[in-house]
């Protein structure tokens, strides 16, 4: 065996993406922003892949589709920016959104179409905003597509209202910024911050965590994305911006050096400590004291002691796929389980430094070993050393969970963290069950302590 790790150590094996293709980011944008369309342009591959990943078909009428590409297209015989515009002037007259998302894919970069070029020209030809954004495998992996969206969103969003509001705003945030005295009475009377939280999330738990901030006094402006694409909050200069979401390194990039917003590195808001870390972080910004966070966390680790109880001793390898690796690592390390490996198809370790210096002091606390962080990882090799280590739960993409299960290794598909809700307090019992449902599918601990889970599991879904 290796020497035990005494800190954070980083590996770096094929370069390639082992993941779900990013344009499935398209499922829960549509749904969030309210006043949008997303075409995706692609091949009939795309489309087969957003029926199946989506388990909606086009016919239904949602509020995306297919640009597909066929032979003519790929072979330059038919003019894009025509092709485009009819599919544009067809969505407009059918659906009136108000922006249009224009997806890429591995086609449209392989064989360069110039998308960013055609935009603004049609945009201001047919009266309607088009919005690009590339989500290719090639490039990104797959909840990156969301990050693609949303830093192009963030380029759009407006800088100033009307020049007499611009003018006392830039007043007032001079005052902010440079006055200690006036920061606090702009903080006592409870006015709106400059903080605008970057990340999609269920309405629901955006609602949680803005209330949660509320209770500390902190009256944010605004979210991006919001649910209509024309109530985009407002980024001027010195603006704070804060993710909720790893994945979004690119979006928290765009803000800073297109709109000169300040990032406020804090954990992501997953699990009741990184929630609490989260909240912290954003008080100290502001100056105010954080109240009732650590008795709130402590009630929540009390409620959740018959899923402890399980997962207590237990060993898990995260394969990689979604970005949320590094932060579920952290949490089930806090819940008394044992993380062999970190895998992640890509590590920004600026955006994630805040979380990764969380990960180590929880392993410190924890008395646990300091896992490994390895990007990209080689599928082959993390077989072999599954096989070795025989971990108790193996969190692994769609394609390597059968064969994974044929070989009595216990697994969990990444993708379901993805898709539900499991950000702020109030749904760290979801997030538990996730986690637990597959160790009692296949009875990895005793008789005793499945009735003690059934028993105390309400309204549970197995």
């Amino acid at each position: 065996m290796t020497e035990v790790a005494t800190r954070l150590t980083f590996e770096c094996e094929t370069g390639n993406y082992h993941t779900f293709c990013p344009i499935s980011c398209v499922s829960w944008l549509y749904q969030k922003i309210e006043d949008s369309f997303f075409l995706v342009i692609g091949t009939k591959t795309c489309g087969y892949f957003l029926q199946n990943a989506m388990s909606v078909m086009i016919f239904a009428e949602p509020r995306y589709a297919m640009a597909e590409l066929e032979e003519a297209d790929i072979s330059a015989q038919l003019n894009d920016y025509q092709e485009l515009k009819k599919i544009c002037l067809q969505i407009k007259e059918d659906r009136q959104p108000e922006v249009i998302f224009w997806i890429g894919t591995c086609t449209t970069e392989i064989i360069k179409m110039d998308l960013e070029g055609m935009a603004p020209k049609l945009e201001a030809e047919i009266g309607t905003s088009i919005v690009v954004a590339r989500a290719n495998g090639l490039d990104y992996a797959f909840t990156q597509g969301e990050d693609t969206v949303l830093a192009s969103i963030a380029q759009r969003c407006p800088r100033k209202e009307t020049n007499y509001l611009a003018n006392k705003k830039q007043s007032l945030a001079k005052d902010f910024f440079e006055n200690k005295s006036y920061r606090n009475q702009y903080i006592s009377n409870n006015s709106f911050m400059p903080l605008v939280i970057f990340g999609s999330l269920p309405n629901t738990v955006t609602n949680q965590l803005q209330l949660e901030l509320e209770n500390q006094g902190i009256r944010i402006k605004g979210w991006l994305p919001t649910q209509n694409y024309s109530n985009l909050p407002i980024i001027e200069e010195r603006s704070y911006v804060v993710g909720v979401n790893p994945f979004l390194s690119r979006t928290a990039a765009t803000l800073m050096r297109r709109r000169k917003a300040k990032l406020i590195g804090a954990p992501f808001p997953i699990g009741p400590d990184g929630t609490r870390a989260w909240i912290e972080k954003i008080c100290s910004v502001f100056s105010i004291k954080p109240h009732g966070l650590v008795d709130k966390e402590e009630v929540i680790w009390r409620n959740a002691e018959h899923y402890l109880k399980i997962l207590r001793g237990k060993s898990v390898f995260f394969m990689g796929d979604n970005l949320l690796e590094v932060s579920l690592a952290r949490f089930l390390i806090r819940c008394g389980m044992i993380v062999y490996e970190i895998g992640i198809p890509y590590m920004d370790k600026r955006y994630q430094a805040a979380e990764l210096n969380l990960l180590q002091k929880t392993c410190q606390e924890m008395n646990t070993i300091i896992p490994c962080i390895v990007e990209k990882p080689d599928n082959y090799n993390q077989l072999e050393r599954i096989n070795e280590l025989k971990p108790d739960l193996v969190i692994t993409g769609m394609a390597h969970a059968n064969p994974l299960e044929a070989r009595g290794i216990n697994t969990k598909w990444s993708v379901e963290f993805t898709f539900s809700q499991i950000h702020g307090f109030t749904n760290t019992l979801d997030l538990l069950k996730l986690v637990t449902k597959p160790l009692l599918r296949n009875n990895i601990f005793n008789s005793s302590e499945a009735v003690l889970y059934t028993s105390k599991s309400i309204n549970t879904k197995l």
